[in-house]
């Protein structure tokens, strides 16, 4: 759209990934015209350097221990080797189809002006970029993460890397330390080692993906230990130097671990320094931009969404909340995000899948004498056998109420969670979902039979 000699618009919004983009099409469905300004590529880290391009990599490793594992399921096959570069080639595909189909809806829109370049908030209600200024009746704040690192820890793009660097590898490592243990970590551990990459994971935690429910993190380190992915936690790192070969990596205690290179994989920062949010007045805690449950910063009129935002750092939240904003600016009044209720997966190999509340938040929130879990073992279902897969679905419900929270270990679970997610926000009781009918055989029926046991009447599995 060629942009009014004023360039005053219903919206601006500073970054284009899932949160700004979503803000710009529900935005303009509801008849408001909109600056959308991105400095790189409109999709965000999601599209480009998170999301879509790491379960690229992940169905890769998938590929390659069906291929090694092969003759289990009486299929005669080899693995010669990993490709690199075709396995490059296949993810940038992925990505580019979709980044073509993205850019296609946003540019064709007429009510939606793209602007390129670098944006800085330089007043309340306008947005800068390259001189020009762009000025909102409403202003979103949309600006994404970046890869971390630690204090005293230099990413120097070669033996020590961040996730960004790891999806361009144009090489297998032959050995890998993986810093950190939470969503990122296990991911890239999971893919390195399906490679054939000797893999050692550090966490300062107690445990790996320690956000998740006690019972499915003993389950993926388990799983892991079976798959020869050495982990240490509770093992806060100290130093990293560089030797002849690598890096040698020093944790608490003085234990050392040498690897041709360190990924470093501590989770994600704000994207908030230098674009002026302070200096007009948003208030930011640690670079995280505040708001109200309905995403209202301090400053009239200025919203935020996505990874700024403090909470769980996933694309579909930031979608959400983008769609959220956009009507909540055109007078909609929509319901507010429960944030318990967005469905977190982690992709790696078993896969974990969840919503709602751990059995340790349900039981502070509720009482422990009030919570009831029933864990059902995928051991009992027919798909699950087929798959050669190991796991289990738990619930955790208030007595005489609803089920609060869902958590899954498996592979492929994390296609189970959008009906896990419902269960959950529409706060069923077990008995409601044990009265839908669940296809046969699939591992949707598992989540079948876990309420059926909660309900209190067990058919494939022990009460």
């Amino acid at each position: 759209m060629s942009e009014p000699n004023d360039a005053t618009f219903d919206i601006v919004i500073l970054g284009g990934g899932s949160g700004g983009y979503a803000t710009a099409l529900r935005a303009v469905q509801l008849g408001l015209t909109v600056a959308l300004v991105e400095k790189a590529k409109l999709g965000g880290t999601c599209l480009h350097n998170g999301c879509i391009p790491t379960k690229a990599l992940l169905h890769a490793a998938e590929i390659a221990d069906q291929t090694r594992e092969s003759e289990q399921f009486g299929v005669k096959a080899e693995l010669v080797g990993i490709d690199m570069a075709a396995v490059n080639s296949y993810k940038d595909g992925v990505i580019a189809r979709l980044y073509k189909g993205l850019q296609g809806m946003l540019k064709s829109n007429k009510s939606i002006t793209i602007v390129e370049g670098h944006g800085k908030l330089v007043a309340p209600n306008a947005v800068e970029v390259d001189g020009k200024r762009y000025t909102g009746r409403n202003v979103v704040l949309a600006s994404g993460s970046y890869a971390k690192s630690l204090p005293g820890l230099e990413v120097d793009g070669e033996r020590v890397i961040t996730s960004d660097h790891a999806l361009v590898l144009d090489r297998v490592p032959s050995s890998a330390i993986v810093l950190g243990g939470g969503v990122i970590g296990v991911e890239f551990a999971s893919v390195w080692k399906s490679f054939g990459v000797d893999v050692t994971i550090i966490e300062a935690l107690p445990r790996l993906v320690a956000a998740e429910d006690e019972e499915s993190s003993k389950a993926l380190e388990r799983a892991f230990r079976k798959r020869k992915i050495n982990f240490k936690v509770g093992k806060p790192f100290e130093k990293v130097e560089k030797t002849e070969n690598g890096v040698k990596v020093t944790i608490a205690g003085g234990e050392t671990v040498e690897a041709e290179l360190l990924l470093v994989a501590v989770g994600r920062g704000p994207n908030t320094a230098n674009l002026g949010y302070e200096e007009q007045g948003v208030k930011t805690d640690r670079g995280y931009v505040l708001t109200d449950e309905r995403l209202r910063t301090n400053v009239p009129n200025v919203y935020a969404v996505g990874d700024i935002v403090p909470g769980l750092q996933l694309a579909h939240r930031g979608f959400q909340q983008g769609i959220f904003v956009a009507e909540e600016i055109a007078g909609q009044n929509p319901a507010v995000i429960d944030e318990a209720g967005i469905p977190r997966v982690t992709y790696c190999d078993p896969e974990l899948a969840s919503v709602g509340l751990t059995e340790a938040k349900a039981k502070e929130q509720y009482g422990a004498d009030k919570i009831k879990t029933y864990n059902y073992n995928l051991g009992g279902n027919g798909k699950s056998q087929i798959l050669k897969t190991a796991g289990f679905v738990k619930l955790v419900r208030v007595e005489d109420g609803p089920v609060v929270g869902v958590h899954m270990i498996g592979a492929r679970v994390g296609e189970l969670v959008g009906e896990a997610q419902l269960i959950y926000n529409w706060e069923a009781y077990p008995g409601e979902v044990a009265q839908l009918v669940h296809a046969h055989p699939t591992q949707n029926e598992a989540l079948g039979e876990a309420h059926l046991a909660l309900a209190g009447k067990p058919l494939h599995a022990h009460a």
